[in-house]
């Protein structure tokens, strides 16, 4: 039987991706593994992203990944107004004409987490912090201030939004939660980590990475060594997001 519905992944590299395995054990799971499949689409440039389109006139839905959820927003025919808010897409529904819609679907899969997070009640009125400022990091921003957060912005140069790290160390008893949203200490480079005041950490602090691979990062490792107040890998986020894009691509 031919594939009829496939889906896929874009972005630029895609070696960390769970994205392939998670869909392909869901469909095997659903039945529907003779008429779905989902395949990765690595495009070194956003203009490649048309030609996808054209070529499989059998793709229903696309994720997007690094660098693009910024970048392919220009090229869909529309914006669901939540994603407009956030400033990036990592969903994209695709209609039988080829009509496409993006979506994010990062807010649910961070919000959700957070929520649950059973540690989530010890953050009181301290602020969030947000390491850096791409596409997955406007959704968790945003997640986070209709939480009721007061969120600091954190990147490598400032801005009238931001303040960089060297800057932390002055901030560190206002934050209670701090999120690393860069790709620092993903697979290979597990050493890596954000340039963050690790000395200033305290059981007042709350760490979660949206790294998911490792599980444990070493952002995660040196906050467990000062006795933080918990961590949170990024897995059951990424988990959550997916969940919500196949819901969306089930929609009429």
């Amino acid at each position: 039987m031919a594939i009829s519905h496939l889906y896929g992944l874009i972005g630029y590299p895609l070696g960390h991706s769970f994205s392939k395995a998670y869909f392909t054990e869901k469909f095997e799971k659903l039945g529907l593994s003779e008429t779905h499949a989902y395949e990765q689409f690595p495009i070194p440039s956003i203009d490649e992203f048309k030609a996808i389109l054209v070529a499989n006139p059998n793709l229903k839905g696309l994720n997007v990944t690094i660098p693009y959820k910024q970048l392919v927003m220009p090229l869909l025919d529309e914006i669901d107004l939540a994603a407009a808010q956030i400033g990036a897409v990592n969903t994209i529904k695709i209609a039988s004409d080829g009509y496409t819609r993006g979506y994010n679907t990062d807010y649910w899969g961070f919000r959700t987490t957070v929520e649950f997070w059973d540690k989530f009640k010890n953050f009181g009125s301290l602020k969030a912090c947000v390491l850096g400022q791409g596409g997955a990091a406007k959704a968790i921003i945003v997640a986070l201030e209709d939480m009721g957060f007061e969120v600091i912005k954190v990147s490598r140069q400032a801005s009238d939004e931001t303040v960089t790290y060297e800057q932390m160390p002055e901030l560190m008893e206002e934050i209670g939660l701090i999120v690393n949203t860069t790709p620092l200490g993903m697979f290979p480079k597990v050493d890596d980590k954000p340039p963050i005041p690790y000395d200033l950490l305290n059981k007042q602090h709350y760490l979660y990475d949206i790294v998911y691979n490792p599980l444990e990062t070493a952002f995660l490792k040196v906050g467990l060594e000062h006795k933080v107040g918990g961590i949170y890998a990024g897995l059951e986020m990424l988990q959550g997001q997916a969940d919500k894009a196949w819901e969306i691509w089930q929609k009429n």
